[in-house]
């Protein structure tokens, strides 16, 4: 074996450990590739639970939000490490990045937003035995896979994006706190957000790499920089935050709320089968072998695990990220090594409040000129999957029907105006519904429908 041939094969090794010089590189170089799509959602539930969004709220609800996007960063940390070092039979041993999931917005919004809603105590309860639920999956993933074909999972997956691109509209016009003022929608909430889009463009464009996939981020750096030179930026509350700060146990209290429950494990699945996919292109990619089964059992316990750890101290669900499976396979290197050491970049960052104290500094329209991006990114990755679907007739009814009232219930939440609080909540996130609708008209329908 030649010394390029060796060299080859250690890389396609997940126990094989670079050296540091080159292993901590590597290992911030995944930390950015995720950051923003990390601490996204937890900005997003925090703003629809009414805690502020920097200098738009002052200080009211400042300590809330910025706890949150500390728990983002802390239990993004932890799930990885549940990944790559992995106990019994929890973790898949690869370089698997997990972090926060846009997956569940559609159901924690509405869980948390307005008067009558579950509140904060919930959807953590919520998140807590969703993550337990979502760890039993790992028992039996390999038997439900049939039920979630392309058509299924694409289907969702399109309709998580669409679902959301609303809040992306509504935070770059300025914020929902802003409605019905002068300055929602004014070119001063406007440019910044249209910066961090054209940005975001022209470096997805422009560059290759690792250059390509954190354009986002790059974009939203831009963006803060044309919101700071407009005084837009308030760095107030950063001198407020602690050096140091440890998570707290139910920091919002403990409550069943049914509806929340029934969301999250329905959306667990969904988390699940997501996580298959990306155990298995990374192997492919890395390694150039299928998943086995043993590693795409134990990233399911660990998603599950990182969830439900992550509820009780005020995090959000966790999965793995998809841009990191990309990153895997542009930089060759397949150590779960490298990841374990952005991991513990994050639970550093995670553990200084003011870490999440700059980044609560974010005005929420730079915000909202990412979030369409990645939004946009997910409803496009949804029709990536739906291209490999036949599109015979049966096919069309099962997906016309399930975008249609799904869709439909999302965008006219006064049609169930008469149905139950709890069956409210779990059908106006239109997510659900189609989901549903679409898994059970797969499994009826016969396949000679034509």
């Amino acid at each position: 074996m030649t010394d390029a041939t060796a060299a080859g094969a250690r890389l396609k090794d997940p126990d094989y450990m670079p050296p540091i010089g080159q292993a901590v590189p590597l290992g911030l170089q995944h930390v950015l590739a995720m950051f923003a799509s990390n601490v996204t959602p937890a900005i997003i539930v925090a703003g629809a639970a009414g805690f502020g969004f920097g200098s738009d709220q002052g200080a009211l609800g400042f300590p809330d939000m910025r706890y949150m996007i500390q728990m983002s960063m802390l239990f993004a940390g932890i799930a990885t490490l549940f990944q790559t070092i992995g106990f019994g039979p929890v973790g898949a041993r690869l370089p698997i990045v997990q972090g926060t999931s846009f997956a569940f917005l559609p159901v924690m919004i509405p869980a948390v937003a307005g008067a009558g809603t579950a509140g904060m105590a919930g959807l953590m309860t919520g998140v807590v035995l969703g993550g337990i639920f979502h760890f039993l999956l790992g028992l039996v993933i390999g038997k439900i896979r049939f039920a979630l074909p392309p058509l299924v999972t694409g289907l969702i997956v399109l309709m998580i994006g669409l679902s959301l691109l609303e809040v992306g509209i509504k935070y770059a016009a300025g914020g929902v706190p802003l409605m019905g003022k002068p300055e929602f929608g004014s070119l001063a909430k406007w440019g910044p957000a249209l910066v961090v889009i054209v940005v975001t463009l022209a470096i997805k464009f422009t560059f290759r790499g690792f250059l390509s996939i954190a354009a986002v981020l790059i974009g939203l750096i831009a963006g803060y920089i044309v919101a700071w030179f407009m005084g837009q930026v308030n760095f107030a509350n950063v001198s407020k935050a602690a050096i140091f700060e440890l998570p707290s146990p139910f920091k919002w209290g403990f409550e069943i709320n049914w509806a929340i429950i029934i969301g999250m494990c329905l959306m667990a699945v969904v988390s699940a089968i997501e996580t298959v996919g990306d155990v298995s292109g990374i192997t492919k990619g890395g390694a150039g072998r299928e998943a086995t089964d043993r590693e795409i059992q134990g990233a399911t316990f660990a998603d599950g695990l990182g969830t439900a750890v992550a509820g009780i101290f005020g995090g959000l669900p966790n999965t793995s990220f998809s841009q990191n499976v990309g990153l895997v396979s542009m930089t060759g290197v397949m150590s779960r090594h490298v990841v374990t050491i952005g991991a513990l970049f994050l639970v550093a960052a995670g553990l200084v409040p003011k870490v999440g104290a700059v980044i609560n500094t974010v005005p929420i329209n730079v915000l909202g000129g990412g979030v369409i991006i990645m939004f946009g990114m997910v409803a496009s990755a949804g029709l990536s999957m739906l291209s490999e679907v036949t599109w015979n007739r049966r096919n069309m009814v099962i997906f016309a029907t399930a975008l249609s009232l799904g869709l439909g219930l999302k965008l006219v939440p006064e049609s169930l105006q008469h149905v139950g609080k709890t069956m409210q909540i779990l059908l106006t996130s239109g997510l659900l519904p189609a989901a549903i609708i679409a898994i059970v008209l797969n499994l009826v329908l016969p396949e000679d429908l034509d």
